[in-house]
């Protein structure tokens, strides 16, 4: 068995190793690729502090960089006995990677491997909620001019569109993409160089990693950078958690609209599951399991505080077991948002719905409106249509006139093209990619 890092010649009871191990290892492979990077830029500073000779330097960064193309090609595994992917990845580095540790901590090391795989992770996510989003809007353009019935309460309420409805799940994902930019910004900033949250006497170069691992800026002090742990993380599980909420809802509203009870949409039957009995059916068993894995997603914020909520400041073992709800989160999520996107893309939808006369009463709005700019007062002709509709003698007027901004005739989609566009704008995802690639390529 390999021994620990923290080796003092004590034999730790196997009981208390698995224990406090847990799932780590595992977890750890999530990790793999960024403690590489963090170990490359860790260790050019060293060498421009005087801490490393040029030599040892150009080894440790030529083994870094063949640890690194083993991880990409996934032949690289945490082997039995070693503890974790810092202690894998310095054990593979031979005689030279022992110099690797000076002036930092286990703690700031798993402090820049969340912060380089959350913001890698909220850039993949954003790309395919932009995806979505340009589905929805797609979607919306093409049915703008179908009417569907509007709903308050689960009770037909007044017209609406597909269009304002795919519409209005685009914008819902301008506001997630929004908490996105947010978390992204606070991911980017390094905490290397606070070694186990008190600093180092190194003379360290905090601004140099900084600049060669891409990040916006460092955590200044360094007890706050460690406290960042398990804080960073519930910022940005919220902000996936809004992107669920929005899937959620969506998902609710599709097994609602494509159930006969309504006929409002019909799904690709290729997106559809069967029965074992009934051989009429067409489940939309994606839709209800997005429903579950979204809800579940949206719990993973509450499990992080609950975690963390009555920590004072200093490192913990605590902050270990949110590894293991919070870096499985984002590829749950982002399969969701790509099953959604598939979806919406194929999905058709009903062009007559309003014909049937159970839906007339949804007009009587448009028939009070239209009294009252004809110069009866607004409540003298509620008072009006609502009598006739007691009376069995109301009748419907079809034709819909919405012109103010937002509404059936107005869509301003191209307005909410543009809120997105200029948030997409604001990630300095170019920067960063070009930081890595320097550091892997050099």
């Amino acid at each position: 068995m390999a021994s620990k890092l923290w080796d003092k010649k004590i034999q730790v009871d196997s009981d208390i190793e698995r224990y406090t191990i847990g799932k780590d290892a595992e977890m750890d492979m999530y990790l793999a690729s960024y403690d590489v990077l963090g170990s490359m830029a860790h260790a050019t500073m060293l060498e421009h502090v005087g801490l490393l000779s040029n030599d040892d330097l150009q080894a440790l960064l030529k083994g870094l960089r063949s640890i690194y193309k083993e991880i990409e090609k996934g032949n690289f595994k945490i082997e039995d006995g070693v503890e974790d992917i810092h202690s894998q990845v310095e054990l593979m580095l031979g005689e030279v990677g022992k110099k690797l540790h000076s002036g930092r901590s286990r703690n700031d090391q798993v402090l820049v491997d969340l912060k380089l795989f959350t913001r890698a992770k909220i850039q993949e996510l954003v790309a395919s909620v932009n995806d979505l989003f340009e589905t929805l809007i797609a979607q919306s353009n093409l049915y703008k001019d179908v009417l569907m019935p509007g709903y308050t309460h689960l009770q037909i309420a007044m017209p609406s569109s597909f269009g304002l409805w795919f519409a209005a799940y685009a914008e819902s994902l301008v506001d997630d993409m929004q908490l996105l930019l947010s978390a992204y910004k606070i991911s980017n900033r390094n905490p290397l160089g606070s070694a186990a949250g008190y600093g180092n006497s190194f003379p360290l170069d905090r601004q140099l990693t900084t600049d060669l691992l891409g990040f916006d800026s460092m955590d200044y002090n360094v007890i706050y950078a460690q406290m960042g742990r398990g804080k960073t993380e519930r910022i940005v599980a919220n902000a996936l958690a809004s992107v669920a909420a929005t899937l959620s809802k969506l998902a609710f509203d599709s097994c609602m609209f494509t159930s006969q009870n309504f006929g409002f949409m019909k799904l690709a039957p290729q997106y559809t599951t069967g029965s074992s009995i009934m051989p009429h059916k067409k489940n939309p068993d994606v839709f209800e399991l997005t429903r579950a894995k979204c809800n579940k997603i949206q719990g993973i914020p509450t499990q992080i505080t609950l975690i963390t909520n009555n920590l004072p400041s200093g490192y913990f073992r605590d902050l270990q077991i949110i590894k293991e709800i919070y870096l499985p989160m984002f590829d749950e999520l982002m399969d969701c948002v790509e099953m959604v996107r598939n979806m919406m893309e194929k999905v058709s939808v009903n062009k007559s719905i309003l014909e049937d006369s159970k839906y007339d009463l949804i007009f009587s709005v448009e028939e009070v409106n239209r009294l009252t700019l004809s110069g009866v007062s607004f409540r003298d002709a509620y008072k009006q249509i609502g009598l006739a509709i007691e009376d069995g003698k109301f009748k419907p007027n079809k034709e819909i006139h919405h012109t103010h901004a937002g509404s059936i005739g107005n869509l301003c989609n191209d307005k909410i093209q543009s809120l997105m566009s200029s948030l997409l704008a604001e990630f300095p995802f170019e920067r960063v990619e070009s930081a890595e690639k320097q550091l892997i390529n050099d």
